[in-house]
């Protein structure tokens, strides 16, 4: 505890990182506020239904974990930041076909400014998309019409709409701002701070649960503590775990003018178990509508009624069996277009680095092609695992759904992932200043300095 209190120490005495936590704080203090304003023309009191139907898990709940409420409260956050991330999905996807695209990717700094510049335009395109697709379906999520103090004509549906595309392309620039001039990745903060946000309130309707309603009492809150803990544990190790290729790089030293022996030395290529994040659950997630939809479609056949009945409850056994077949499926095609092992091969050759006992060129692309289809199909086994896990404690101890959600899939990952990212780069300020950093690398930094 001492060595913590000395860190925050050390963090207030450099004034540039002091200012950037500082903004990044004052950022999301500004998003959340957001989050709680109701769009104009909305009667907020009659929103009770709203928050009932996306209460928990389901697709509703996810969403609303996704905006940190604001989907519930009708907010002008309402949409959140997920078009932004919807379109930088698109557009990664697209890199791969058009060749207009992939000309971007490799003209460094400005093709990525024109890249981003696409993905904003899109962005707004999907807004305009999902804002009247949103408050249509407010009468269906049961709100009633009487919650519309103006009704739901031309006039409250051009503002909304301008109000809710508005509040994404701010959010979008908030998170740019705390990438530019705060600390850690923008966008992440803003859709951690959302599922963090729905926290408090599902740890106390599962502790009211546990202990009101006599269903297993502060012990079973105790090991779900504990339970929960090993889980974020696994999840950082999924997240850190690599696998060393090593590298030689054969430099020259000249020791005199008629004699030059060469030297190598040694790095390596750090490949990642889970190279592919967050998004095989993003989309295998995504697909797993379908079934319950084409079920409807279907409408009393016994297929139909046997769809609707497995795939609508995403804590159902058939659900989850798809959903963990689609994340290992997604986990190699996206690991596949993530990651260049012909690029990482010819940029090792012209830096004149090789694997050691591998030849540089396409026998080292087929090297590493096959170490990253060995090390993904255990990380996909964990990933999917980290992803239905949510279903299976609700199945066998009973736990609310809207607090297993934090034991597993999208939320713990980002959670996760964005946390590490955030102390690393306060590690690296404070480990440039020689000060004892967040993580253990810190002491040797500063021993190493002296």
């Amino acid at each position: 505890m001492k060595k913590f209190i000395e860190t925050l120490v050390n963090i207030y005495k450099i004034e540039e990182l002091r200012n950037r936590i500082g903004l990044t704080l004052s950022i999301l203090l500004i998003y959340r506020l957001g989050a709680q304003i109701v769009l104009p023309g909305i009667d907020s009191v009659q929103l009770a239904s709203l928050a009932s139907r996306t209460d928990g898990g389901g697709l509703l709940g996810i969403l609303n974990a996704f905006t940190g409420g604001a989907f519930a409260n009708a907010s002008i956050f309402a949409l959140g930041i997920m078009p932004y991330i919807s379109a930088s999905i698109v557009v990664q996807l697209m890199g791969i076909a058009i060749p207009y695209l992939q000309k971007l990717q490799k003209e460094g700094e400005s093709g990525r400014k024109t890249i981003n510049q696409i993905t904003r335009w899109l962005t707004i395109g999907i807004c305009i998309v999902q804002a009247p697709a949103y408050l249509f379906g407010l009468s269906a999520l049961g709100v009633p019409d009487s919650a519309f103090v103006i009704g739901k004509g031309p006039l409250f549906m051009f503002s909304s709409i301008s109000i809710l595309v508005t509040g994404t392309i701010f959010a979008m620039w908030l998170g740019e701002k705390i990438t530019d001039k705060g600390i850690g990745n923008g966008i992440s903060l803003l859709i951690m701070v959302g599922i963090i946000a729905t926290l408090p309130l599902s740890f106390a309707q599962e502790f009211v649960s546990r202990v009101s309603e006599n269903n297993g009492g502060l012990m079973m809150i105790l090991i779900e503590m504990i339970l929960w803990v090993v889980v974020i544990l696994l999840s950082i190790l999924l997240v850190l775990a690599v696998r060393q290729i090593p590298v030689q790089y054969a430099r020259r030293t000249a020791g005199s003018s008629n004699d030059q022996a060469a030297v190598g030395s040694r790095q390596y290529i750090p490949l990642k178990l889970n190279a592919s994040g967050v998004m095989p659950i993003i989309f295998a997630q995504a697909l797993m509508f379908a079934p319950a939809y084409v079920g409807g479609l279907m409408g009393d056949s016994d297929v139909g009624v046997w769809m609707q009945a497995n795939f609508s409850d995403i804590f159902g056994l058939w659900y989850n069996v798809v959903f963990a077949l689609l994340i290992i499926i997604f986990t190699y095609f996206y690991t596949a277009i993530t990651v260049p092992t012909n690029k990482m091969s010819d940029d090792l050759k012209r830096s004149g680095g090789f694997v050691p006992g591998i030849r540089p060129g396409n026998e080292t692309s087929d090297f590493l092609d096959n170490v990253m289809s060995h090390i993904t199909f255990p990380g996909s086994l964990f990933l999917a695992g980290l992803a239905v896990f949510p279903a299976i404690v609700v199945k066998l101890i009973g736990m609310q759904q809207g607090w297993a959600l934090f034991y597993g899939g999208t939320s713990l990952l980002i959670m996760v992932g964005v946390a590490i990212d955030t102390i690393q780069q306060i590690n690296s300020y404070l480990l440039n200043r020689h000060y004892d950093g967040l993580m253990k690398s810190g002491n040797n930094r500063k021993n190493a300095a002296q």
